[in-house]
């Protein structure tokens, strides 16, 4: 089994840094999911680790050997990239054996470990057939079988998913959990900007903003606890609702008002110096419900816009509390509220958030 470690990895063009102070233990066997927006640096540091880019500035080392002067040949990696990258001219079974003909292995070993990566990935009846004659989705799992046939150390996948339409993008990213599954001591790095897939797939996430690493961790981690407001806003569809607030009592709970002057409390601690000083307050939409009435409310807004989608509706809810978004709400079921109506929503207690001014969550101070 193998692990990769970066310490301190930088990559520079010129004067300009994309890529500060990187420091990562992936485990051997691991899955780890880079995700952030676009221009984040994920895809260079996939880069990085595949050889592909030089770095600028610390170690890389897999099977704790430093790689910075190895190249990508000698790594023991295998890539799979946004696009299929199959030679049109051969058959699917050609592709597969390709690298392994180059390498000079024997026929009879190429075949056994064609077929056994066609069985896995359920190609064999396609193995005859050229990329043409494939859909999109069966293109990627032939390139996904080309880098399996060469028995790598570790997997890179470059937003293996990104070309292809919704329906094939679910069923790719089922058949690359369970090849994850079916290749338990083999070590996983995958490149998303799609945090469905970072979620689904992921043992451990690795969200990054900037050329910086914002918070590691394990999927419901990230979602439960985020680190800032980057990562509470990034992590969950729609984002979480942030709104800003004055701390008025510190302790081992805290108390935040509202701009319409509404208090409650949140079961945070904060310092009492901080007593006075702008927060930022946020809740998830699936995190609220309607109030019942004569229930105390969290906050009340007009509806302004509805989106009924049959298992849940969102509703966008304009009012003083925030600067510029709506907050949204995620109700399950079909609601029959319409644009004008006034609403007031409840959240527990236990799934409210809150940051300083810096944007750092008061539950990693």
């Amino acid at each position: 089994m193998t692990g990769v470690t970066l310490k301190d990895v930088k990559k520079s063009y010129g004067n300009v840094e994309v890529l500060h102070k990187i420091d990562l233990d992936i485990q051997p066997g691991e899955f780890v999911v880079f995700v952030g927006p676009s221009g984040c640096g994920k895809s260079t540091l996939l880069r990085m680790i595949a050889g592909l880019e030089e770095i600028s500035g610390g170690t890389i080392a897999i099977e704790d050997q430093v790689v910075n002067d190895i190249p990508p040949s000698k790594r023991g990696i295998a890539m799979v990239f946004q696009t299929y990258a199959l030679y049109p001219h051969m058959s699917v079974y050609d592709n597969m054996a390709f690298g392994m003909r180059i390498a000079k292995e024997s026929k009879e070993e190429i075949d056994r470990r064609v077929r056994a990566a066609a069985d896995m990935l359920q190609i064999t009846p396609y193995l005859d057939r050229l990329p043409k004659a494939l859909s999109g989705g069966q293109r990627q799992r032939v390139a996904i079988g080309r880098a399996i046939c060469r028995d790598p150390k570790v997997f890179l996948f470059d937003e293996p998913l990104s070309n292809l339409d919704a329906a094939l993008r679910v069923a790719t990213r089922i058949e690359i959990a369970k090849l994850n599954e079916k290749m338990p001591d083999t070590t996983m790095i995958y490149v998303t900007h799609d945090q469905v897939e970072a979620m689904t797939l992921a043992d451990r996430i690795v969200v990054l903003s900037g050329g910086y690493i914002e918070q590691v961790g394990a999927p419901l981690e990230l979602y439960e606890r985020p680190a800032n407001l980057f990562v509470a806003q990034f992590i969950g569809s729609p984002a979480m609702n942030i709104m800003p607030v004055k701390i008025t009592r510190a302790g081992e709970t805290t108390e935040v008002e509202l701009k319409d002057g509404k208090r409650f409390e949140v079961p945070v601690k904060t310092p009492e110096k901080d007593v006075g000083k702008k927060a930022s307050f946020g809740v998830r939409p699936e995190d609220v419900r309607e109030a019942a009435e004569g229930e105390d409310f969290l906050f009340e807004g007009k509806i302004a816009i509805i989106e009924a989608l049959g298992e849940v509706t969102l509703i966008y809810i304009e009012g003083d509390l925030i600067d510029e978004d709506p907050i949204i709400v995620k109700l399950p079921g079909i609601h029959k509220g319409k644009p004008g109506d006034v609403m007031r929503f409840v959240a527990d207690s236990e799934r409210l958030h809150l940051f300083d001014e810096s944007g750092h969550s008061y539950l990693y101070r």
